[in-house]
């Protein structure tokens, strides 16, 4: 068993309240939910920022990488945020 972790410090441009910011992560979580993922945020209480952990396990690294990168082409192509850093581990 292989164990991926992918680590994401988003940026939200257009959130201009919490409120914004929790319905753009909500869409978000919920397209990820086909992925068959763990999905976490960060705690904090600023608008425009945040940072995602995506968590998954397999049985080979190669299909992390491929979920994890599907994942990140899922999150860019919402056009109301942008990727300031991303991480990836393999435990």
């Amino acid at each position: 068993m292989v164990v991926g972790l992918l680590t994401l410090d988003i940026y939200i441009p257009g959130a201009d309240s919490l409120k914004a910011k929790r319905y753009i992560l909500r869409s978000i979580k919920d397209r990820l939910k086909r992925y068959n993922v763990s999905v976490a945020e960060d705690g904090n209480n600023l608008w425009q920022r945040t940072t995602l952990a995506v968590a998954c396990v397999s049985h080979e690294s190669s299909q992390l990488y491929s979920t994890f990168e599907s994942i990140k082409k899922q999150i860019i192509n919402n056009g109301d945020i942008e990727i300031i850093q991303m991480r990836m581990e393999i435990l």
